[in-house]
C-alpha cells in the first residue's frame, strides 16, 4: 500500500477528524426541566455547548485502488482531547474518499469516554472550508440519547478547536 503525501487531502481529513471529537461527557450540561407537571414523565433533556482542543497521535493514509487519490482512498487519525491543559478522551476517525474530482470525504469517528461511547460523521467537500459541522449519530452509556452537532476550526497542521453542541 502506498502513502497519499497530498497537503490538501491532509488539511481536510485531519480537519474532520478533529470535528469527529467530542469529549462532552467531563464537562458540566446545564438541565431543562420540559415535564408539565410532577406527576408527568421526566422529559428532561440536558444541553450544552463544550470547547475542547484535539491533538493527533496517529494518522496513516492507505492507497487502496488505483496509485495516487482514488475512490475508497482511506484517512486513519487517532487524537487525544484536551480541555482545558488536562487529557479528557480520546477518538479515532476513518475518512474515506467517495468521490474524486471534486473531492468528497465520508468521515466516520467513534469516541471512547468514561461515560460510554459517541459516534458522529460528515461528508466532506473539498476544498475544505475554514470550518465544518458534523452530526452526532448517537451513542452507548451516558451518550444513548445524544443529538447535536460539532464544529471545527483548523488550528495549525495536527490541532483543531472544536465546539461540541450536544443535547442528550
Amino acid at each position: 500500500m502506498l502513502k497519499i503525501n497530498t497537503a490538501r487531502y491532509l488539511s481536510a481529513a485531519v480537519g474532520m477528524a478533529a470535528a469527529l471529537a467530542g469529549a462532552v461527557a467531563l464537562a458540566p450540561l446545564a438541565s431543562a426541566d420540559t415535564s408539565a407537571s410532577s406527576s408527568a414523565p421526566d422529559t428532561r433533556q440536558r444541553t450544552g455547548v463544550i470547547q475542547l482542543v484535539g491533538k493527533q497521535t496517529q494518522i496513516e493514509d492507505l492507497d487502496l485502488g488505483k496509485q495516487g487519490i482514488s475512490l475508497g482512498d482511506q484517512r486513519i487519525i487517532a487524537e487525544d482531547l484536551y480541555r482545558d491543559g488536562k487529557k479528557v478522551g480520546d477518538h479515532s476517525v476513518i475518512c474515506t474518499y467517495i468521490h474524486v474530482n471534486p473531492g468528497k470525504l465520508q468521515c466516520v469517528g467513534t469516541f471512547a469516554l468514561p461515560g460510554g461511547q459517541f459516534s458522529s460523521q460528515a461528508l466532506l467537500h473539498l476544498p475544505a472550508p475554514s470550518f465544518v459541522d458534523v452530526a452526532i449519530t448517537g451513542g452507548t452509556g451516558d451518550y444513548r440519547n445524544a443529538q447535536g452537532y460539532v464544529r471545527t476550526v483548523p488550528a495549525g497542521e495536527t490541532e483543531r478547536h472544536f465546539t461540541v453542541h450536544m443535547k442528550r
